[in-house]
């Protein structure tokens, strides 16, 4: 009798992994984030990556990161976080975990922690000395929101589509 499969992914590489795939889905040319939102016992509950909302054509807006406001992608994009949030159609999302490949800035923050997310593991943290990341930890500490860096295990995986 042989014994199970030792070389399966882990939980935390999986829900990754389905964040990263799912930031594959942006179409920004700079930064591409994707979130997976995950119930306590495994299930995913929802998905999301950065980009314009439904019926705003990401063709007629404007992809820049810089100059006029109103000429860059910052008033017109929707963050990875904020999109698998409002993707889930599902009821309450309390004591769920997010996994996002960059650390949510504040206004994310804010909708976690409204939501009832308890938990994020994220990728990077690139950004961890600009205000709104300062303000996003400072308020997922105060609301007692857990951050996890993820561990990254090097594992490489190769997905012919």
């Amino acid at each position: 009798m042989s014994g199970k499969r030792e070389d399966y992914i882990r939980w935390d590489e999986y829900f990754m992994g389905v964040a990263l795939l799912s930031g594959m889905r942006s179409k920004d040319p700079n930064t591409q984030v994707g979130a997976c939102i995950v119930s306590s016992d495994h299930k995913i509950l929802s998905m999301g990556y950065n980009g314009l909302p439904l019926g705003c054509s990401d063709d007629e807006f404007p992809w820049d990161r810089e100059g006029d406001p109103l000429e860059s992608k910052y008033f017109y994009t929707t963050h990875s976080e904020l999109n698998a949030i409002l993707n889930y159609r599902g009821g309450s999302l309390d004591g769920a975990t997010i996994y996002v490949t960059l650390f949510p800035c504040n206004e994310c923050a804010k909708a976690i922690i409204q939501s009832g997310i308890r938990r994020i593991v994220y990728r990077s943290d690139k950004y961890d000395d600009e205000p709104n990341v300062i303000a996003s930890k400072r308020m997922l500490r105060a609301a007692g929101v857990e951050m996890q860096k993820y561990e990254a295990t090097g594992r490489k995986i190769t997905i012919e589509l």
